[in-house]
């Protein structure tokens, strides 16, 4: 079992010590989060809180992906890094694709891009991009990505995209594991299918994400794709355990995504208390499953 931490939406001087600490503890990702604005005006919900509500994002702050993998990266030596997740259908997926090789290659290869649609329209309007068709846009890119990311001319031709022939330099010296975020069926199937891993976005019962990853080992068989390595990312409680550890084990889960406060609440812990806490956690379960 390999272990994730997840801060967000705190005070981003914070995340510098924290990925440091993790990475001495023997954490072995850094969950990092994507909002690109927050809208005056919205009528859209929010799919992980009971109610849809979604102004507990009002004010926090979020760095962009890109820039804090590579600031991080620059002050840790094992760490990776996962995007938790990037809304690739509202990027543009050259310069996204560009961004995603750069900070593969300078961390290297300590990266797992994490993707997914927007549950809001709001993104698409405000980027620019239409709202419909954002699935099969998806699709479209993560062909791309993984086109650009082999460092050989590549092009693409597709419904939504259309590529001419260039390639990206430099290129990552491993391929870029795409792990695809969504709990709807489409999702895990779209994971299944082209995906190197499945994301859980927390929420829900224990029995929900059990049943997503029997979805999708059922549905990796019919495509011919059991064979091959594939992440299950998870958010449970049972992470917390050595016993709730050797259960996630025994359905598959290869990452435990773990973090030690609220984060739809106002961040108001102390930097050296989230310190200790990743540190109790790193002695009291990291260190007795090596």
């Amino acid at each position: 079992m390999r272990f994730s931490l997840a801060e967000s939406m705190c005070d981003p001087q914070h995340l510098v010590t924290l990925a440091v600490e993790a990475d001495q503890a023997g954490f072995h990702s850094f969950t990092v989060p994507e909002s690109i604005c927050y809208p005056k005006e919205s009528d859209s919900t929010y799919p992980y809180t009971p109610d849809g509500n979604r102004e507990f994002l009002a004010d926090k702050p979020f760095i962009e992906p890109f820039v804090l993998m590579a600031s991080l990266g620059a002050v840790t030596e094992r760490l990776r890094f996962t995007t938790f997740v990037v809304k690739l259908p509202v990027r543009n997926p050259v310069l996204t694709a560009k961004q995603a090789t750069s900070v593969a290659v300078m961390t290297n290869n300590r990266f797992g891009f994490g993707v997914g649609i927007s549950p809001w329209p709001d993104d698409s309007r405000v980027m620019g991009v239409p709202w419909a068709g954002r699935g099969k846009r998806l699709d479209e890119w993560i062909e791309i990505v993984r086109g650009l990311a082999s460092g050989e001319f590549y092009e693409f031709h597709g419904k939504h995209y259309d590529l001419e022939p260039i390639k990206l330099c430099p290129a990552p010296t491993r391929p870029i594991p795409i792990l695809v975020g969504g709990h709807a069926d489409v999702a895990l199937r779209r994971a299944a299918r082209v995906g190197d891993g499945w994301m859980h976005g927390g929420g829900g019962k224990a029995a929900d994400f059990e049943a997503a990853i029997q979805r999708i080992h059922t549905l990796r068989r019919e495509y011919g794709r059991d064979a091959l390595p594939f992440e299950y990312h998870v958010i449970s409680m049972d992470a917390y355990s050595l016993d709730g550890v050797r259960r996630l084990e025994d359905l598959g889960v290869t990452d435990a995504i773990v973090g030690f406060r609220n984060a739809y609440e106002a961040d108001t812990t102390p930097l050296q208390k989230k310190v200790d806490a990743l540190r109790g956690f790193a002695d009291n379960v990291i260190a007795k499953l090596c």
